[in-house]
């Protein structure tokens, strides 16, 4: 799925405003420096002029961010570092983890959006990509779960 669907439906999702995108973005590291500019230009359609490609890092940094703006910062354990490259499931287990979902919350989610999935499909979702049942994470089963986890999270009313 591209980058730039998924920050938009994240931001969409928690109602976010482009500063605390950035803010969420900073969680992750401090440093990370990315502007308002930059973040309205990412948040456009592609075919909207002033587009801008969301990288894997700014992604990544949002996904991280995310986690401990919902979780809260782990005390004593230095901060992970940042994906290099962001797929489907990456996105997946990060909002998996950002929202403490089980994987009884993971199938609610996907039966929400009308894209059930199976208990042997989702847990391949989750395997190391070397693993002899890895799946990988199409970009229709991305979008239908970010599309019910927004149901979930927003009660019930979810964009197209």
């Amino acid at each position: 799925m591209i980058n730039n669907d998924v920050l938009r439906s994240i931001r969409y999702m928690l109602d976010l405003g482009d500063q605390k995108l950035i803010d969420i973005a900073r969680l992750a590291d401090p440093a990370f420096d990315v502007d308002r500019d930059t973040v309205r230009a990412m948040l456009l359609r592609e075919d909207e002029p002033g587009h801008v490609a969301c990288s894997d890092e700014v992604l990544a940094h949002v996904l991280d961010g995310l986690i401990v703006h919902l979780r809260g910062r782990e005390e004593g354990r230095p901060p992970r570092p940042v994906e290099k490259r962001i797929t489907n499931n990456v996105v997946l287990k990060k909002l998996r983890v950002a929202f403490e979902l089980t994987d009884a919350d993971m199938h609610a989610i996907f039966d929400a959006a009308g894209f059930p999935v199976t208990k042997p499909e989702l847990s391949a979702l989750f395997r190391q990509a070397g693993h002899r049942n890895f799946r990988a994470c199409g970009d229709q089963l991305l979008r239908n779960f970010l599309k019910g986890l927004t149901l979930r999270v927003r009660g019930g009313q979810a964009s197209g």
